[in-house]
């Protein structure tokens, strides 16, 4: 199933209104559109979350609602990542759910000054993903749980396909390391399935991630261990980011549901490798690497 040029450069527009919608929930208190020029009494006196993960977030994000909206997929999306909740409001705010729950953000200048006021901010909402978001299972703000989560949502529920992404500072504590086993408990006859998304950019808060700094070769036999067939989509120009992405979406669906299909339809009983992806982007994408000399 091909992604024509035009719908990936809507994608692309997409991606980048989520990114200034997930910038201004950041750092802006007022002047949301910027029709006046900055000034410091436009940004928050207190910042809180960061930039780092995000943009991988909403180039997730994109792509899921692709994929929902071609094949109607019943779906849902964990992120695992902490401090990745502008990301999640963006694309609520966007796409109309965060509004149906929400009247006061409207879709409009008014509404956007409300959604980038009320992040981190006395009365408003956590700096990371919280139950408070629309279709939201899951508090990202304690990292580890994100898979536990994801395999909780899908057991017994067998039209449920849940899209968790995993941080790869994330996926360096206790918990995350142990719930990788969990496909072992997955049946694809009468249970639905995980897609997990491992999102490598390098660095935790501040330091090197191992899972990003071990050779492909490494990466690819650890999760294969793990019972997963892991596809690489990998780089830092967005176009072509965008078509590999698309592409793999589309494989990894084609192949879970042809694993559900086996099991349901041929009663094959042997346990699958289920497809995952493994997302390598900058840290901070498509933002400046430096600012006054010093790199971000």
């Amino acid at each position: 199933m091909s992604t024509d040029a035009a719908e990936l450069e809507l994608m692309d527009a997409y991606w980048r209104a989520a990114n200034y919608l997930s910038v201004g929930q950041i750092y802006l208190l007022d002047n949301p559109l910027l029709k006046r020029p900055l000034q410091r009494a436009h940004i928050k006196p207190r910042l809180l979350g960061h930039w780092g993960t995000t943009p991988g977030l909403n180039f997730i994000y994109v792509h899921m609602n692709r994929v929902i909206r071609k094949q109607d997929l019943g779906m849902i999306f964990i992120a695992g990542p902490g401090h990745g909740g502008p990301g999640v409001v963006a694309n609520t705010w966007l796409e109309g759910s965060y509004g149906e729950l929400y009247a006061d953000i409207s879709q409009d200048e008014q509404g956007m000054r409300r959604l980038f006021r009320q992040f981190s901010f006395p009365g408003g909402i956590p700096s990371h993903v919280s139950p408070e978001i629309p279709g939201s299972i899951h508090e990202g703000g304690e990292l580890g749980y994100a898979l536990f989560h994801a395999y909780g949502a899908v057991f017994d529920n067998p039209h449920l396909i849940a899209c968790c992404v995993v941080g790869d500072g994330e996926a360096e504590t206790g918990p995350l390391a142990t719930s990788w086993h969990s496909n072992r408990f997955l049946n694809p006859r009468t249970d639905g399935a995980v897609l997990p998304i491992l999102h490598l950019n390098g660095y935790k808060i501040a330091s090197p991630a191992i899972l990003a700094r071990i050779s492909r070769a490494e990466l690819e036999s650890l999760l294969a261990g793990y019972g997963h067939k892991p596809y690489f989509v990998e780089g830092d120009d967005p176009a072509t980011m965008h078509r590999l992405m698309a592409e793999t979406v589309d494989t990894v669906i084609a192949e879970i549901r042809e694993i559900q299909r086996g099991a349901r339809a041929d009663g094959e009983s042997g346990r699958p490798l289920w497809p995952m992806i493994v997302l390598r982007s900058p840290k901070g994408w498509t933002g400046p690497k430096e600012v006054d000399g010093m790199k971000t």
